[in-house]
């Protein structure tokens, strides 16, 4: 394994050519459960089911704030796996006004079991860095993806 140290900027971009292939095709070999296969589920839909699984019950503008996009969307992607059973709405119980976004109770283990892989994978390599380096990490991709966007 290299350390990848002291690189020139050819030689990173080099490796990071080499590497993002890899962690895709890692990321999209990650069998879906049975259970959920007939839900079409799409990308967007994958991220809203993290933020719920690792955070628990969260509002429609919450989710909209963290995924980036508009509450509207949000909304759709809720109304959609609502319709499904996999996420159910449910009134806070300490505030009766507000409506939290929670996975449903039949569909739990089985998103914890496919989603939970990424929550210790991202761990396992983000842990022993410091919390500046992980902010930097994350700068870069965010970086790298808006500059491929923009082509």
């Amino acid at each position: 394994m290299s350390t990848d140290s002291g690189l020139s900027l050819d030689d990173s971009v080099r490796a990071m050519v080499l590497l993002m292939p890899r962690l895709i095709g890692r990321a999209k070999r990650l069998p879906v459960p049975a259970a959920l296969r007939s839900f079409d589920l799409a990308p967007r839909h994958l991220s809203m089911l993290t933020y719920v699984l690792f955070d628990g019950p969260l509002t429609v503008n919450e989710l909209a704030r963290r995924l980036e996009v508009a509450p509207t969307t949000v909304s759709l992607m809720v109304a959609d796996l609502s319709r499904q059973g996999v996420v159910e709405r449910r009134t806070d119980d300490n505030d009766r006004r507000r409506t939290l976004v929670a996975i449903a109770d039949s569909h739990r283990k089985a998103i914890e079991a496919w989603l939970g892989n990424a929550d210790h994978g991202w761990r396992t390599a983000l842990a022993p860095l410091t919390p500046d380096q992980r902010a930097l990490v994350i700068a870069t991709l965010r970086a790298y993806e808006e500059a491929v966007s923009d082509h």
